[in-house]
């Protein structure tokens, strides 16, 4: 089966060609990738089919429409006949625990839910439209919702301490995000780990300009950083992660603004960026870090924010087999993983130096020798499981609720 993966964000759309296979982890096949940046104006557009030299070009492209147009048109001359679609969503709510069919039904849902990720249900939503203008209605459409791998967490994790009524008619619970990327990452630990998917007892470090963590047991999903929306948890590029709800009406009170203007600051100019004074790239921190002390206290609250959490989630899982690392951050950055682990060699996690310097963005083992917990560092790979998820539906196994 020909299966094209499209994550759409709010300025790109990412997309890979695979030929998917059957059974439970179908083999696959890469055909093609590409990346669609800055839309908007002239965009960079990159594109790539197996085997073959990258080739990358700017092009005047106003909107995602026109960008998956483009997109369409690329993987039409290596990949003719598409037999599904798979599209990332982030936020697919209560409702939706597992991928779906995209109808009517759900197109409206996925837009319904777009106040809750602003920023990611809205682009996702329109590569959807786009996408079935360019293909048409003969070609099977998949929806695979980030939040759907956290729908395992029991009620006493998700559920906020607010009025019960209030969280029954407004529905207002702990989701979780990233759920596409550990539902890769949590089979494939078992996989190099040698055991089975219900003895992966671990946490899972998502870290990149989103970062979240997640405490998974017996290869489920029991809690999780990101809550109701993708603010809360861990400080991120721009987010500022948890803090005292009070700060929000204080904010709004002392600068004469609106609760929306400052939840728009809180999304868009705080964490890393907020306290270095404007980065948000954590190579740049750490490189900086050593002479510019707003970028080092960036880098230490990232870490200790972080480690707070490690701490919490082995409690919560009474201990675990193996901490994961991975996203742009925890694939790439020794520094963060190091500042992460310091300290909890008194739990039995401890990195192996020479380990963690080498792991750069490729799949490894990081802890020391006859540590009790193990440490990874996993590269994921989302759009493969879109593709999968694509795959399995167009084939039957899944439909819309």
């Amino acid at each position: 089966m020909i299966v094209l993966a499209l994550n759409c964000g709010s300025s790109s759309v990412k997309f890979r060609v695979f030929e998917i296979g059957t059974g439970p982890r179908p083999p696959s096949s890469l055909i093609a990738k590409g990346l669609v940046e800055r839309i908007g104006g002239e965009a960079v557009v990159n594109a790539e089919t197996a085997g073959e030299p990258a080739e990358r070009e700017t092009r005047a492209i106003p909107d995602h429409a026109a960008a998956v147009q483009w997109v369409v048109d690329r993987v039409r001359q290596t990949a003719p006949a598409l037999d599904a679609v798979g599209h990332r969503v982030v936020h697919g709510g209560e409702r939706y625990t597992s991928s779906v069919m995209i109808d009517p039904a759900v197109d409206t849902a996925i837009q319904a839910l777009e106040a809750l990720a602003p920023l990611h249900n809205g682009p996702n939503l329109a590569g959807v439209r786009a996408c079935r203008a360019a293909l048409g209605p003969s070609v099977p459409m998949v929806a695979v919702f980030d939040t759907a791998f956290h729908a395992t967490i029991p009620e006493h994790a998700h559920r906020y301490a607010v009025p019960y009524e209030l969280s029954l008619r407004h529905g207002l619970r702990r989701f979780g995000f990233h759920g596409i990327s550990y539902q890769f990452v949590v089979p494939r630990f078992a996989e190099l780990a040698g055991v089975e998917i219900v003895d992966a007892t671990l946490v899972a470090f998502h870290l990149g300009n989103g970062a979240s963590v997640a405490a998974v047991r017996h290869g489920q999903s029991i809690d999780t950083s990101m809550g109701f929306t993708p603010l809360e948890g861990l400080v991120m590029g721009t987010r500022s992660g948890d803090l005292d709800p009070a700060l929000v009406g204080h904010l709004a009170r002392v600068e004469g603004v609106s609760v929306d203007v400052v939840e728009q600051w809180l999304n868009d100019r705080s964490g890393l960026a907020g306290i270095s004074g404007g980065t948000r790239d954590m190579r740049d921190l750490i490189e900086r870090r050593g002479r510019d002390a707003d970028a080092r206290l960036a880098v230490d609250v990232f870490c200790y924010r972080a480690r707070k959490y490690l701490g919490a989630y082995l409690a919560a899982l009474g201990g675990a087999r193996a901490v994961v690392f991975t996203g742009g951050i925890g694939e790439n950055s020794p520094d963060v993983r190091a500042g992460i682990c310091q300290g909890m060699e008194w739990c039995g996690l401890a990195l192996d130096p020479s380990r963690n310097d080498g792991a750069r963005g490729r799949e490894s083992r990081i802890s020391a020798s006859g540590a009790r917990i193990e440490a990874w560092v996993i590269p994921t790979d989302e759009e493969l499981v879109i593709a999968r998820e694509a795959a399995r539906c167009a084939a039957g196994a899944g439909r819309a609720s």
